[in-house]
Parts: structure tokens; C-alpha cells; sequence
């Protein structure tokens, strides 16, 4: 690689390391969080600019701060707030001011970590659609590009810069504070935070659509988000109750799919393949949920089944009954279909598939999952081991129709040829 190839490759890197501070840094100076990646943006051009030919600073994220807050100083200047003494941003100006001659060996802000925190709040708002959300995060604390977000959920790069787009409007018009939520509101917008982290993992880990099983970047993204929050808020249990799961998922990666992509589901997993120092993670970031008191939260409990998984050397080994309870649990704290069809699956192998089955019909007699494919493709798997396999071929039929995942499709199609044969 020649030098100017590593120094792009070096200052891609630090980008994708340094940019969440730097956007969070700028938002705390103009209010505008817009804006402030404009002017983040305009510091990388700077840095494209200038490292190929005086090298790469010694502390390039603090390089790139220094350079950001110079062109905030000179956006401000120009909208002639510098004068208004008394005015916020004046305020935030003069304090930064006097700290914007960095030089390569500065430490970074002491309340970057403050600034952080509230950046993901404000990516997270539940102002924004889920969607929208998801994008914006990855955009701002992941440091994807808008082309690598559009690929990552298979849409159009010129749908999904409008969409992000469209969430900095919405963000800016509805004058969303920077500031972390005040007590009364912070469990409410804590949870549109993790909801939106797991979204964006959940989409790496099981592809809604397209050619492809998995998305790994995605849960890495995830994963890495998880973790900052983690030690943003060391004193909320389902924080680490949900970088457990997903440390504990993540694990099965290489596991998850053969040679040619094909997936392989989770009892039929060659476990010597999960990753162990994932899994130690995962058991590590529960005991830290668990530790903390209370009743365990949805995601600690789903941590918690996780767990049972990640235990278990064989899938014999597993405790079936535990889980089964745990859904119970877990049905109690946030009842739903889905996790109702959890739980059908956790009984039939801890007592049977007719036990199963019986909670499976009663969500088909609901209506409530009509059209979701893992709906029929459980009922199929029931159908299956009680020996029905003429209806368990059809409803695994139905579940490939049902899904937009290719590989997905493929596999329940086997399974249906399986049941014919």
C-alpha cells in the first residue's frame, strides 16, 4: 500500500473511532446536531487534506476536535453570535474558545463521555420513527456512511439519505435539548436507547431480507454501542442486561451458517465454534445486571436464557424447564405474541411438542402473528416431531412464502421437501 493509501486507511480508522466524540463535542457547542456533523465532516476533509503530507498527528482524534471547533468558532462568528456575551452559545464559545489550540499530544475533553451520553439520546428520541432512529445512530455514534446504512438495510442510498436527512429536520424543529433526560423521563427514553441498539443488532444477526443470513457489522456496530453505554451508565441493570445478550448471541456467529452461507439452526450448532470469550462477556455483563438488585428487566431475562444456551456443552445438556420458566417471566414483564411463541417453543422441548402446539393454535386462533413466517415455521417444527408431516409440510410452505430472506426461504423449503420424503 503506498503511503498516501495507508494514510486514507489510517484516517478511516480514525474516524470511525473519534467521530461519535466529535459530533457529540460539536452539538454541545451549536445546539444543532446538523450542523455539527457538517462541521465534524468539514475536519475530516481537513485531515484528507493535510496528513498525507505532514503525516498523521500523534493524537489524531484531538487533531480533528481542535479542527472541528475551529470551523464551529467561524460558523458562529458568521451568524454574529460571538457578540451576544450572554447568549449560551456565546457562553459555550468563550469557554471553548480558550481550549481550541490543541496540540497532538492533548487528552481529550473531560466530559466527552457526558456529551456522548446525551448524543445517543438525542439519535434515539422517540420524535423519530424506529427506523429512522436505527439510521441516525449508525450514522452518528457508528460513523457509517450513508451508502454502508442503505446496504446494511437494503434500501436505496437516495432513500436512506433522505431518511436521515428528515430526522436532523425533525430533530432541529423540535428543538430536542442536548442534555441527558432528567430522572422522571430517563427509564422512557432509556428504553427507546436500547430498543433502538438491539434493533440495529437484531438486523445483523437474523437479516429481515436479502441473499444473506447475517449482517455481522451490524451486531459488531451494536455490540460496540452497547458497550459505551454500559460504562455511560454503569447503574442501569438492563444495560447490561442487554450487552449480555447480545455478547451472548454474537457468540454463535461463526456457527450460525456452513461454508456456502446455508444457516444452521441453534441445537443442530457445532459448539466448539461459538466464541467462549464472547460467551465469558455475556455471563460477565449479567452477573453485573443481577448484581445490581431488583427484579431482572426483559432484556436481563432474555440475557439470562441466553445463558442457559451458552451453559449447555451439548444441546441435551440444556435446561429446558429453567427457560421455559424464564419465559414465563418474561411473559409476565412484557407480554406479547412473540414472546409467546418463545415460549411455545421452550415448553415443547421441556415437556413435549403438544404442549407446545396448544399455546402455538391459540396464537393462530388470535390472529395476532398472521403473516409473521416464524409463526408456521414453529408450528411446522410441532407438527413435525408428533409425526403430522403432511400439515407440517405445508405450514413450512407457508413460512417460506412468508419470509424476504433468501437463505431463510431456502431452508424452510428443505424442510418441507424433508417432510414430503
Amino acid at each position: 500500500m503506498s503511503g498516501t493509501g495507508a494514510t486514507h486507511s489510517a484516517i478511516d480508522a480514525v474516524w470511525r473511532i473519534e467521530s461519535a466524540k466529535i459530533i457529540a463535542g460539536l452539538t454541545r457547542i451549536v445546539r444543532d446536531v446538523g450542523l455539527a456533523e457538517e462541521l465534524a465532516q468539514d475536519a475530516l476533509v481537513a485531515a484528507l487534506e493535510k496528513w498525507p503530507q505532514h503525516g498523521v498527528p500523534d493524537n489524531p482524534g484531538a487533531w480533528l476536535m481542535a479542527a472541528a471547533k475551529y470551523r464551529a468558532l467561524d460558523e458562529l462568528r458568521r451568524r454574529k453570535l460571538v457578540e451576544r456575551k450572554h447568549d449560551e452559545y456565546g457562553h459555550e464559545l468563550e469557554v471553548h474558545e480558550a481550549h481550541l489550540h490543541v496540540d497532538s499530544h492533548e487528552a481529550p475533553d473531560d466530559d466527552v463521555g457526558d456529551d456522548l451520553l446525551r448524543l445517543i439520546f438525542i439519535a434515539c428520541h422517540p420524535v423519530l420513527s424506529p427506523d429512522a432512529r436505527a439510521a441516525l445512530t449508525l450514522r452518528l455514534l457508528g460513523g457509517l456512511t450513508t451508502d454502508e446504512i442503505a446496504r446494511a438495510f437494503l434500501v436505496p442510498e437516495a432513500t436512506m439519505a433522505q431518511r436521515i436527512v428528515r430526522a436532523k429536520r425533525t430533530l432541529t424543529e423540535a428543538r430536542v435539548p442536548f442534555e441527558v433526560p432528567r430522572a422522571a423521563e430517563l427509564q422512557q427514553r432509556l428504553a427507546s436507547v436500547l430498543e433502538v441498539i438491539y434493533l440495529v443488532f437484531n438486523e445483523g444477526y437474523a437479516a429481515t431480507a436479502g441473499d444473506h443470513w447475517m449482517r455481522p457489522a451490524l451486531c459488531q456496530e451494536a455490540l460496540r454501542l452497547g458497550r459505551i453505554l454500559a460504562e455511560l451508565v454503569p447503574g442501569e441493570p438492563e444495560v447490561h442486561g442487554l450487552v449480555s445478550l447480545m455478547e451472548i448471541q454474537a457468540s454463535r456467529t461463526a456457527a450460525r451458517v456452513d461454508a456456502q452461507g446455508v444457516p444452521i439452526l441453534l441445537l443442530d450448532q457445532n459448539r466448539a465454534r461459538w466464541d467462549w470469550l464472547l460467551i465469558q462477556r455475556g455471563l460477565a455483563a449479567l452477573a453485573r445486571a443481577e448484581a445490581l438488585g431488583g427484579a431482572l428487566g426483559p432484556y436481563a431475562l432474555q440475557a439470562a436464557i441466553a445463558a442457559c444456551h451458552a451453559r449447555a456443552t451439548t444441546p441435551d445438556a440444556t435446561d429446558w424447564p429453567r427457560i421455559a420458566a424464564l419465559y414465563d417471566a418474561l411473559a409476565q414483564l412484557m407480554p406479547s405474541p412473540v414472546v409467546e411463541l418463545n415460549r411455545a417453543v421452550a415448553l415443547s422441548m421441556a415437556f413435549g411438542p403438544a404442549e407446545g402446539l396448544e399455546v402455538v393454535d391459540a396464537l393462530v386462533a388470535q390472529g395476532a402473528l398472521r403473516g409473521y413466517h416464524l409463526l408456521a415455521s414453529v408450528r411446522g417444527d410441532l407438527l413435525a416431531r408428533l409425526g403430522r408431516m403432511s400439515e407440517a409440510r405445508a405450514e413450512f410452505e407457508t413460512a417460506a412464502s412468508l419470509t424476504r430472506n433468501a437463505r431463510e426461504r431456502a431452508l424452510l423449503r428443505d424442510r418441507a421437501a424433508a417432510c414430503a420424503s
